[in-house]
């Protein structure tokens, strides 16, 4: 089974803040690189502590850096907002 993958803009983020995997690594706390590449490759998302400490260190805030996640996610809330109005 092929998992999909989630894109976002973590590297471009960390790499306009002009830091290095390692150094974003160090400021979150992280002990080692391979969490930030596997969020910035899509394999895995950061828990929800993670995403805040990500958007304070690159200045940003969450739905800017998982553009396509947000997307998808308010699409989805309206059609169900949707739906529920016509049940009623």
């Amino acid at each position: 089974m092929i998992k999909k993958r989630i894109p976002n803009l973590l590297r471009r983020y960390r790499k306009a803040r002009g830091l290095s995997q390692r150094q974003a690594a160090r400021i979150l706390g992280i002990g080692s690189t391979s969490m930030i590449s596997r969020w910035e490759k899509g394999i895995s998302l950061p828990d929800t502590l993670n995403v805040f400490k990500l958007a304070l260190l690159y200045r940003t805030m969450a739905d800017p850096m998982f553009p396509d996640l947000t997307r998808m996610l308010r699409d989805e809330l309206i059609k169900r907002g949707e739906q529920m109005g016509r049940a009623n």
